[in-house]
């Protein structure tokens, strides 16, 4: 596997899973033995909190990364194996800033180049919009994980979402592909849950993970107590399920 793959976990749609994705890959890939670094670039900093940092006061964050080229070192924040570059509130104000900056859509990649090879994988949890943000995102990574809720509403969602990808390829980054597509909040008992599964494999084919997320209450408990799911309930079907899913990145990576 190359050193230090950075994997953008978007979705224009809220609240399908991105920040409860991106937490508990990293955490589970410590598990395995892998280094990840999480990068928090939603202004609401969910990440951020979901880790267990919310009260904590940072002298730098990941709008200081960004736009005043902070070291690393000042801005990491180690927490269960896992390093975490924090977001806050002030991000929202970086990326009005950044806006006239001419290369704004590198600054991220620019920012991440010379440490990405510290890190065996770099997740971005993106906020749920096409700003600035986002397109920073998508330039640096090298892939796309794709969390899907298992309803139809979200998937309207899906086309915009690789149109919106095709035009990064064309014009921002020629390199980045989506690599996965995972599915959240998934009931097999549900007889929509099952049609939508079938729509969204006819979108992605074997992009799709094998392991779907089952709708879980520990999930969404978890973060109000800044714990990922593998400290919060180990055993729960949550905890299960993403741990199922970094095997599954480790064994693609061999592939």
């Amino acid at each position: 596997m190359n050193m230090g793959k950075i994997i953008c976990i978007t979705n224009q749609k809220g609240g399908v899973g991105k920040t409860t994705s991106a937490l508990n890959l990293g955490m589970g890939l410590a598990k395995l033995g892998k280094k990840p670094l999480l990068v928090d670039l939603d202004p609401q900093a969910n990440l951020t909190s979901a880790i267990g940092l919310k009260n904590r006061e940072f002298t730098h964050a990941v709008g200081s990364f960004i736009k005043d080229r902070v070291a690393l070192e000042q801005v990491l924040v180690w927490q269960n194996g896992v390093g975490i570059i924090p977001s806050t509130l002030d991000l929202s104000g970086t990326e009005v800033e950044l806006s006239t900056v001419p290369g704004r859509e590198f600054l991220l990649k620019e920012a991440l180049e010379p440490v990405v090879g510290q890190f065996d994988y770099v997740f971005i949890d993106c906020p749920p919009a096409l700003g600035l943000l986002t397109l920073n995102a998508l330039t640096a990574s090298n892939e796309i994980i794709v969390p899907i809720q298992a309803e139809y509403i979200p998937l309207e969602g899906v086309k915009f979402l690789l149109d919106t990808i095709e035009v990064v390829r064309k014009r921002l980054n020629k390199e980045i592909v989506v690599s996965g597509v995972i599915v959240t909040m998934y009931d097999k008992r549900q007889n929509l849950h099952r049609e939508v599964v079938d729509i969204i494999r006819t979108f992605f084919g074997d992009k799709m993970f094998r392991t779907f997320i089952r709708r879980n209450v520990a999930l969404a408990e978890s973060p109000s107590f800044g714990e990922d799911i593998f400290t919060y309930k180990p055993e729960s079907p949550g905890a299960l399920d993403y741990y199922d899913i970094c095997k599954e990145i480790i064994e693609r990576e061999v592939v």
